[in-house]
């Protein structure tokens, strides 16, 4: 009768559920108080869903704490369709329900693999996951919901919330859905409230109880029906007064208290029982019922009054009902409860739930339940659920009956939630773990924690010098990672003058080098020696760093960018490209989603380098997809040096806007480097030399500035008449060659030698021997500005022939390349000469988008849908999508002919 009144409630969940069947899949957020009828509305959507797969999951306030307790309902079903997934995403869901000992699953590779899963069954038919009282599902799942929801655009796939907002537990519910449409259900208008009243009221009932019962239930159809059913006086519930209630939710809350505590007391233990027991199995009901020697037929007395519901499960009318037959119950008698569906569950079936019923059964310490709670967090923690992990963990701390213990737990748990971003939780925690007895490695394990988390939330340097202080009292070996970490941090955060030096200082004085290093430890030492030495005496050590890197199989994807940058700085191009490509393979291989698009973007840096923009941009976008898929930020240093290359100073100027914005010191590293890089290409010397001499004096004052922006201001002092400008950076230019002598180390300092001193006799020799190491070299980018450089200096030279095969060649590459600055720079030098640039097609692959371009080159490398969907994140039926547009637009009907193009 209510949906008389909720036809519009009712046509926008259907538009979502229609436009899903026509595979434009979507969700939509149900919201209102409890009764409002949400859970009705939703029911009657679904029921007119002919030929649709429905899939159910209902939070409840008991299960809120179990790992993944909600996705298991929801996808129990249907996970055997997981055979049709790839294999690192099988993997994942039998870890998570407990069918597979596999590696810990990230939470985003947890996410990956349901909504492959749900996309596998919607290829066979349109799919309806509803998903009731979200308030209280578990975070991992809202997790994994949140990440589903967003991805489903092109499926046959509709996903229905509903969310109580306000209440007695209410839990901040839409939190995790800010994006997703909301539909807010009000209470019925009076004529409707009266119409629902009226059918559900016995014969006789005057106007003016009616009237009463209406502004009490203030439009609310749950209270409308049981107020209309209440056979306490005047037709209210019996034990009403006339003092104010909150809402109508609490009227509702008493009268369910009232109705419970009026059924006999063997029913009153078993419905308490069954409210304990939030998955509804009666099987296990009867078993714990036995224990506490009740007869589970007297539950007929509770279905008879409608408080629950007997079938195949039981269920409770109305979640107010669990929560008033639970609070109904004494607190001794939930104990006894609890303790009896401990013992009912199996052991080695679910081991996880029995423990939660254990620890609701004692009223003091134990530490037998303490332990069994901890082997629980460790297998959540496995199926990679680190929120459910913790709150184990938390629970066995408060039931740890030695206090050193205790705080040992209580600090397991903090990490986790430091591992979450949960921050000030981790910190809370970390208190109370401190006022414990800590024995020496567990108050270092204090400190350091806190120092990370100082670090993560302030970023500064204050923070990085507190992680030193903490590393002090650990092991050597964890000592200089956390070194390691404390210092490459400072590199890009702390930029007073000598700060950085003092540090390094600080830490040699803490820790020595280990007689047989590591290549962690000889990471350490270089970037130690690289801040702190001149270029000449750090030069060794770095290349020692470097090829212990390229020389050791790594199992870890971590550390490497920092390798990867250091070759750069080195100028060792092939280093630069297998270490950085190794660290994506790695980061990719084990699912490392809090590396990976650090990889993928200094991945990016080294293919700008070696003049592969395209591949670059593919990096960036992928880079774009895990960071927006795990929901953090994306830093865009990589942005701007890619940017720059392609001269494109419009996109410069908007990422330098949203730089400013992020306050970012590793992009603020990354944009004095690429304005030079920018200005130059641009023509524009005496830009590119301020953000050179500007790099030059925060290194002269102890800061970290990358190395290769020698090059870019020696081209730029030289260019705006100003050699004089170009000395320190000459000095290490000199240095580097001597001490490294890579091909594109001594080449640029050719280059340098000859754009300082262009009238020395030298100076075309050296231009063409520069020109020959570059060729030997990947860095095609360099290659091809040397040879910009040199048709330069020809013309200036009134060597108009030969500067015109350079300047033309040189135009060619960068153009092909999309070097579109110095392109342009190239083709005004060569128009000087009396020749214009010969223009190539265009290249049809320009029509693409970014993302378009990253699918098509995937695809045209092998890869199918449902691969290049798990690495981006999205569903096979977009990729799919996609790869129609992309056909349109090229004008291809297969992927046999995207083989045939050129990415």
């Amino acid at each position: 009768m209510q949906f008389v009144a909720r036809q519009a409630e009712l046509q926008a969940i259907g538009e979502v559920t229609q436009a899903a069947a026509d595979g434009r899949g979507g969700a939509i957020v149900v919201v209102g108080e409890a009764g409002i009828g949400k859970s009705s509305l939703i029911e009657a959507v679904t029921d007119g869903l002919d030929g649709w797969l429905i899939l159910r999951a209902d939070g409840t306030e008991f299960e809120r704490d179990l790992p993944y307790a909600a996705l298991h309902q929801l996808c129990a079903s249907v996970i055997e369709h997981r055979a049709e997934l790839p294999a690192v995403q099988q993997r994942a869901l039998e870890s998570v329900f407990g069918l597979g000992d596999g590696t810990t699953p990230s939470p985003l590779m947890v996410g990956v693999s349901v909504l492959g899963l749900l996309c596998e069954v919607a290829r066979r038919q349109p799919v309806c996951c509803v998903i009731d009282d979200v308030q209280w599902i578990d975070a991992g799942t809202r997790q994994v919901l949140t990440f589903v929801a967003r991805r489903i655009a092109s499926e046959q796939l509709a996903i229905v919330l509903a969310v109580r907002e306000s209440g007695p537990l209410a839990t901040g519910p839409t939190a995790a859905f800010p994006e997703l449409p909301r539909l807010q259900l009000a209470g019925l208008d009076e004529n409707d409230a009266l119409t629902l009243l009226q059918s559900s009221t016995r014969a006789g009932v005057d106007s003016e109880v009616l009237d009463r019962i209406l502004a009490e239930a203030r439009g609310n159809p749950l209270a409308l029906l049981e107020f209309g059913h209440d056979d306490g006086p005047m037709a209210l519930p019996a034990d009403r007064d006339d003092r104010p209630r909150d809402s109508v939710v609490d009227v509702l809350a008493n009268e369910f208290t009232r109705r419970v505590l009026r059924l006999p007391p063997a029913t009153q233990s078993l419905v308490a029982l069954a409210a304990a027991e939030p998955v509804g199995d009666l099987g296990l009901l009867r078993r714990a019922a036995k224990l506490l020697n009740l007869d589970p037929a007297a539950l007929a007395d509770a279905e008879d009054d409608g408080l629950v519901v007997l079938g195949p499960r039981l269920r409770f009318r109305h979640p107010l009902v669990r929560a008033a037959a639970y609070q109904a119950a004494t607190p001794g008698t939930r104990r006894n409860l609890h303790a009896a569906l401990a013992e009912a569950t199996d052991r080695q079936l679910d081991p996880d739930r029995r423990a939660w019923h254990r620890a609701h059964a004692v009223i003091d310490t134990d530490e037998d339940v303490a332990a069994e709670l901890t082997q629980s967090a460790e297998r959540t923690q496995r199926r990679g659920d680190l929120a459910a992990a913790s709150a184990f963990l938390e629970r066995a701390a408060q039931l740890t009956p030695d206090a050193a213990d205790q705080g040992g737990r209580l600090l397991a748990a903090a990490r986790l939630r430091m591992r979450l971003g949960a921050f000030p939780e981790a910190r809370e925690l970390l208190t109370h773990a401190e006022r414990r007895p800590l024995e020496p490695a567990h108050q270092a394990d204090a400190r350091l924690q806190k120092a990370l988390i100082d670090l993560h939330v302030d970023r500064s340097p204050e923070a990085t010098a507190a992680l030193v202080s903490a590393a002090a009292d650990l092991e050597p070996d964890k000592a200089r990672e956390t070194y390691l970490e404390a210092f490459s941090s400072a590199m890009f955060l702390d930029r007073l003058p000598g700060r950085l030096r003092q540090l390094g200082t600080r830490i040699r004085d803490q820790v020595p080098t280990p007689e047989q290093p590591r290549p962690v430890d000889r990471l350490l030492d270089a970037l130690l020696d690289q801040a702190m030495l001149p270029a000449e005496k750090a030069v060794p050590t770095m290349r020692l760093a470097v090829d212990a890197f390229r020389t050791t199989e790594f199992t870890s994807p971590w550390w490497m960018e920092l390798i990867c940058m250091m070759a750069i700085d080195l100028c060792d191009a092939e280093a630069m490209d297998e270490v950085s490509s190794r660290q994506v393979e790695l980061a990719r291989r084990q699912s490392a989603f809090a590396v990976l698009p650090q990889a993928l973007k200094f991945h990016a840096i080294g293919q700008t380098m070696l003049g592969r923009f395209d591949a670059a941009a593919a990096d960036l976008e992928e880079a774009r997809a895990v960071d927006e898929a795990a929901g953090t930020v994306n830093l865009a240093f990589a942005e701007f040096i890619l940017a720059a290359w392609r001269g494109e100073a419009d996109q410069f100027q908007e990422l330098l806007a949203g730089m400013h914005e992020r306050v970012g010191r590793d992009e603020i590293v990354a944009e004095l480097y690429a304005t030079a890089v920018l200005r130059n290409g641009l023509g524009d010397y005496p830009a590119a030399l301020k953000a050179g001499l500007t790099a030059q004096q925060e290194q002269q004052r102890g800061s970290y500035v990358v190395w290769t922006l020698d090059a870019e201001l020696v081209e730029a002092a030289a260019r705006a008449g100003r050699p004089e400008d170009a000395a320190v950076a000459l000095e290490r230019i000199d240095a580097l060659a001597r001490t490294n002598p890579t091909p594109w180390a001594v080449a640029s300092h050719l280059l340098a030698q000859a754009l300082l001193d262009p009238s020395s006799a030298s100076t075309d020799s050296r231009f063409r021997e520069a020109i020959d190491l570059l060729a030997q070299t990947e860095v095609r980018a360099q290659h091809a500005r040397a040879r910009l450089l040199y048709g330069e200096w020809l013309r200036r030279e009134s060597r108009r022939a030969e500067a015109r095969v350079e300047l033309q060649a040189a135009h060619e590459r960068l153009a092909e390349m999309g070097a579109n600055g110095f392109a342009e720079r190239a083709a005004r030098e060569l128009a000087a000469t009396g020749q214009r640039p010969r223009r190539d097609g265009v290249n049809q692959l320009d029509q693409l988008t970014a993302q378009e371009r990253l699918i098509a080159a995937k695809v045209a490398g092998g890869a199918t849908s449902k691969e290049v969907a798990a690495t981006l994140f999205l569903s096979p039926r977009t990729i799919d999508a996609h790869l129609r547009n992309i056909y349109r637009k090229l004008d291809l009907t297969s992927r046999r002919q995207l083989r045939d193009l050129s990415f």
